[in-house]
């Protein structure tokens, strides 16, 4: 692993809504390009996107190169689309390969797993043993770093944490699970659960919008996003010890929410209790994480 100043190559983030690439100089995202993602497109159409943004900040063939993906990929760098709603033509797609053949040899995981990995070696969880990163936006996914380790299985399953049981949740997810965390605590879930209460036509900002106005129906969706967030915080503390947990998304990090999920932690006993924070490297994080992963020592 590199020393943070050490650490020069481009990264890609391809999220379920757009795209980003980078060149990074010293540990400091030094350009950065972005463009929507086309979830629609074909696998090889998503690469093709990649390759353009890479050659507008000067990526050549054989530069060091980190790809995050949104989705799970396998230790043979094939790409699984788990919600497909998100990425409709992903399935089982040999993705390392397509971007070595296309663009060049890049390292390729998930997104929230190399944000856990930025974090845990740059940012809020520097220094933790055993540390959890939870991001709240669209969906709920997140990381786990355990043993001074990013913690990974050879199907990529390993780190999908929002789609773990929640005692709060009624409705199928994306996932294909039943009353999940994702399901309750998402900006989707929110948005959906103000239809269903008769408000339709809001996003998840719409919601926040009205809770911080003091809508008490707003409030409410809120508060049980951050309740579920808060008991999937104190499920994964009991059983993996950990120190820290890192908040993250555009729901994480929106105003008020850290304190509404600490407000439920506190209501625990306090072994239940890891210390919460905001993600500090924000939309920066998979983009040093997924060059950080091109170190084979993580």
């Amino acid at each position: 692993m590199p020393d943070p100043k050490e650490l020069n190559g481009f990264a890609v983030d391809l999220g379920g809504t757009k795209t980003a690439a980078a060149r990074i100089l010293d540990g400091q995202i030094a350009d950065r390009v972005v463009a929507p993602t086309d979830g629609n497109a074909a696998p090889g159409n998503q690469v093709d996107a990649m390759a353009i943004l890479l050659k507008s900040i000067g990526y050549h063939s054989g530069d060091r190169l980190g790809v995050a993906i949104t989705g799970r990929v396998d230790s043979s760098g094939m790409w699984h689309a788990i919600n497909q709603t998100t990425l409709a033509k992903v399935r089982d797609v040999p993705l390392a390969k397509n971007i070595a053949d296309a663009i060049g040899p890049a390292t390729v995981a998930n997104d929230a797993a190399v944000a856990t990995l930025a974090e845990a070696k740059l940012g809020s969880g520097r220094g933790c043993e055993n540390f959890g990163y939870i991001t709240v936006s669209t969906g709920v996914g997140g990381g786990l770093f355990l043993g001074g380790r990013l913690h990974q299985s050879a199907n990529g399953l390993a780190g999908h944490i929002g789609f773990s049981s929640s005692s709060l949740g009624t409705e199928m997810c994306g996932s294909g699970r039943r009353s999940t965390v994702e399901s309750v605590a998402s900006g989707n879930a929110i948005a959906r659960a103000a239809a269903a209460a008769g408000h339709n036509g809001l996003d998840a900002r719409d919601v926040f919008e009205r809770a911080n106005s003091g809508d008490e129906w707003a409030v409410a969706l809120v508060d049980r996003s951050a309740r579920a967030v808060s008991d999937l915080c104190a499920d994964l503390t009991t059983v993996l010890g950990l120190e820290v947990v890192a908040l993250g998304g555009g729901i994480g990090m929106a105003d008020g929410y850290l304190e509404n999920v600490q407000k439920h932690l506190a209501k625990l006993p306090q072994l239940f209790q890891p210390k919460l924070t905001h993600s500090s490297l924000g939309h920066d994080a998979p983009l040093l994480g997924a060059l950080l992963m091109t170190w084979h020592e993580v």
